[in-house]
């Protein structure tokens, strides 16, 4: 049911573009024109996300050591570029090497904030509550991405008497490379690493934690030795302990994965979990597919996960083209599809560095294309990384006025939540040239978004505003034609749509 209010007599004189009421925020957001016309009333629904690394640097900040002032503004330079080119989540890397990015209870400040770990901004701020709130300012949602295990990265040189590497000394192994790494298999690092993202997921308004492939490390890490871990297996089976040390390994992680879902849920059952584990289950599955076994390799049970549904989407690393006959991508996407037997999300992970000339764009937009074909009910992509939009002008414009043309909400979610927020209340101002649109939220913390259609004459289009957005002036007349009818519909936190409020207006 639509809740409507008709306009009777309204003088309509031309008045070209349209405009937002300005934001209150410190940091304003421009405001974006309506869409090209359309010919139907209806939203894309699509999962638009990059990949925001900060582990070596690589995306945020561009160097360790910047000032406050330099981080946040290549921070709003990265959000104002995917909101411009309609994506609608930033996966920002929070927690590199057990250190954060954020106040943490557990762990120290990061070294590539500062260049000196457990040292804060100066002056203080904090970098994750700074990307949350311009992130939603922007309409995007923000995913906190972490990395369970590993504790230390060589570029950032030795480890410091903060680092974990130091506090917990008992639960942690230098590979042969210089990392430092957690033993998954140890209940205290199990325990530690939940008890550190429920404090995250608590004090935070993320609306997802997002963790990569990076669980037992790749075996070139170790240059081919075996995960120093025997002595621990050792224990586990002198104390009784039966499985084989590839099963023992897998089980733990296993535990991980299992108890971080529940705990998620348990605190905040909005917060999407993700997980974006290396493209290929084993070789011959399917039966073409060859490469590295994560199964045996990384002690990465990606299938079991899926299929026993302990994430809200799934983000296998596909980074190999369409055409490659081994590592082929549609096939691999089909496999890892007919897995998801409790129809969770599967948004691939795609390599999207590659759109650095024609052929690399070409190959881009033919997987997403290809997603959009075969996860019709639900598509979505993750871009590897957002580096790939900041270095060609190009690739920008055939994203942002190609395939991400048009806003779009995220899939729903329904095993999370399919109750629909309560509709908005509308109310107007007519002026002799444009009419103002004004809105309100009957429970303001559940909605995240607002949708807006406008028709005119026989065309509508719409646009998604940001939660703070709450008025919208238009055009009584638009190249000709009349402004007929404007719908508002709230959009909650697990993108569920509220019935309209409708303004219709008679001639």
């Amino acid at each position: 049911m639509s809740f409507r209010i008709v306009c009777v007599c309204l003088i309509l004189i031309s008045l070209s573009g349209c405009s937002l009421v300005n934001s209150s925020a410190d940091m304003a957001v421009k405001p974006l024109p309506l869409l090209a016309p359309i010919h139907r009333e209806s939203v894309a629904r699509e999962f638009r996300a990059a990949w925001v690394a900060t582990v070596a640097n690589i995306n945020w900040p561009t160097e360790a050591g910047l000032s406050t002032l330099e981080q946040q503004a290549q921070a709003i330079e990265i959000l104002d570029l995917l909101q411009k080119n309609n994506f609608n989540t930033v996966i920002f890397q929070v927690r590199p090497q057990a250190d954060a990015l954020y106040q943490s209870r557990f762990e120290p400040w990061s070294y590539y904030l500062t260049a000196e770990q457990g040292k804060a901004p100066e002056p203080f701020y904090d970098p994750l509550q700074f990307w949350i709130e311009q992130a939603h300012q922007r309409g995007l949602k923000l995913h906190a991405w972490i990395n369970p295990y590993r504790v230390h990265h060589p570029v950032s040189n030795d480890p410091s008497e903060q680092s974990m590497a130091y506090q917990m000394p008992d639960d942690v192994v230098k590979l042969k490379n210089g990392m430092h790494w957690f033993i998954p298999t140890n209940q205290s690092v199990i325990a530690h690493t939940i008890a550190t993202l429920s404090d995250l997921v608590t004090q935070y308004d993320i609306d997802g934690i997002h963790f990569d492939d990076y669980f037992y490390p790749y075996s070139s890490y170790n240059e081919e030795a075996d995960f120093p871990d025997q002595a621990h297996y050792q224990h586990y089976l002198d104390t009784g302990g039966s499985l084989a040390k590839a099963d023992w390994r897998r089980d733990a992680v296993n535990q991980f994965v299992q108890g971080l879902y529940q705990q998620v849920k348990a605190i905040k059952p909005h917060v999407q979990v993700g997980i974006s584990p290396f493209g290929i289950y084993r070789p011959k599955q399917p039966h073409t597919i060859r490469g590295l076994d994560q199964y045996e390799t990384l002690f990465a049970d990606a299938k079991l996960w899926l299929n026993k549904g302990w994430l809200d989407y799934f983000t296998p690393q596909l980074y190999w083209p369409i055409k490659q006959y081994s590592q082929s991508y549609p096939l691999l996407l089909g496999w890892w599809q007919s897995e998801n037997t409790l129809q969770r999300h599967v948004w691939p992970g795609i390599n999207a560095l590659i759109a650095d000339n024609e052929k690399g764009i070409d190959e881009v937009i033919n997987q997403i294309m290809i997603n959009r074909g075969m996860l019709s009910s639900s598509p979505g992509v993750v871009f590897w990384n957002v580096k790939s939009l900041q270095n060609s002008a190009e690739f920008r414009d055939v994203i942002g006025n190609g395939v991400f043309q048009h806003q779009a909400l995220l899939p729903r979610s329904a095993w999370l939540d399919n109750t629909p927020p309560s509709p908005p209340s509308v109310t107007f101002k007519q002026y002799q040239n444009n009419t103002r649109i004004f809105w309100q939220h009957k429970n303001d913390e559940e909605v995240f978004s607002t949708l807006v259609y406008v028709q005119y004459a026989n065309e509508s289009s719409y646009r998604i505003y940001p939660h703070a957005i709450r008025s919208l002036s238009l055009p009584n007349d638009k190249n000709g034609k009349r402004l007929r009818e404007v719908k508002i519909i709230a959009i909650d936190r697990n993108d569920n749509e509220s019935e309209s409020s409708e303004v219709i207006f008679s001639h």
